[in-house]
């Protein structure tokens, strides 16, 4: 399905986004699909497809400090949610979305999370229609988030992209099963060379500065319990990040308690499924197009 690369300026950064667009006939609305801590828009190439072939235009970015986004200039003021979110307003607007669907993975999710619950950004409630957390909550648990922290923090760097792979291959084993193309794909993607010659994930090793500034930033109960949306959690079934007690919880607060969220567990998969296989996309459009 053909995208478009586009660079955008928002919040005073460059921010690089691929937008899908369907091929010929009417577009049934869009969808907005955000990745992980440190990944990039090219994570979602595989839903992007999907949906675009059924007629959704798909919006994935690249958070600041990540892939082919700008760095921020004050990373301890922009690497945390609000800053996300203000992104988000004015991706948006730039892009003309009024209304959307929003498909978060990991931190994607947390955004999606706080843009829909108005509580940064009162604009943007009223725009989001639905939600999908791709193994994220409002309350993650910590020994997770310090082994995160702990390779997210200190990216390694390799003399050769093949190194570079066999890194991910490891790192991300728990997003479950991916193709040797789909590897090859996500290192390629997620690659920048160094002044050296030696290769790194592509992203700003500044952006675990979250976790030190900002070290509640990801306990978002009140966010979650401002949201009247339908929401869709898709856990990991071996996550260690999004604990099974932590979904419980999920469904008696908020759109839990308003009989508005559908838990759903993903087997074969730990923090987070990679959304690239059939049984996962259905899940995704399927609930879409029933919100």
């Amino acid at each position: 399905m053909p995208h478009s690369s586009l660079y955008l300026r928002c919040a005073g950064r460059e921010i690089h986004v691929l937008d899908w667009t369907p091929a010929g006939g009417a577009v049934r609305g869009t969808v907005v699909a955000w990745h992980g801590l440190a990944r990039t828009g090219r994570d979602m190439d595989e839903l992007a497809a999907h949906l675009s072939a059924r007629g959704w235009r798909v919006v994935c970015p690249d958070t600041v400090g990540r892939g082919l986004s700008q760095w921020a200039e004050q990373p301890e003021h922009e690497y945390c949610l609000a800053f996300y979110a203000r992104l988000a307003r004015e991706l948006l607007a730039q892009l003309g979305i009024e209304r959307c669907h929003w498909v978060g993975t990991s931190m994607g999710g947390a955004i999606g999370t706080v843009c829909a619950s108005g509580l940064f950004e009162p604009a943007l409630a009223p725009r989001i229609q639905s939600l999908v957390l791709n193994d994220n909550a409002p309350e993650l648990a910590q020994p997770a988030i310090e082994r995160i922290r702990a390779y997210a923090g200190q990216p390694p760097a390799f003399a050769t992209v093949t190194e570079l792979e066999g890194f991910f291959r490891a790192a991300y084993q728990p997003y479950g099963f991916l193709t040797d193309a789909q590897w090859r794909r996500l290192t390629e993607t997620s690659t920048r060379r160094l002044p050296d010659g030696r290769v790194t994930p592509h992203y700003d090793p500044a952006i675990v500065g979250q976790f030190t500034h900002h070290p509640d930033d990801y306990l978002i109960w009140h966010h979650y319990d401002a949201l009247t949306l339908p929401v869709l959690l898709l856990r990991g079934e071996d996550s260690d990040l999004v604990l099974r007690p932590t979904a419980e919880q999920m469904r008696l607060r908020g759109p839990g308690a308003r009989g508005r969220l559908q838990w759903v567990e993903v087997p074969g998969c730990g923090h987070a499924p990679a959304l690239n296989v059939p049984e996962q996309l259905a899940l995704v459009s399927d609930f879409i197009e029933r919100a």
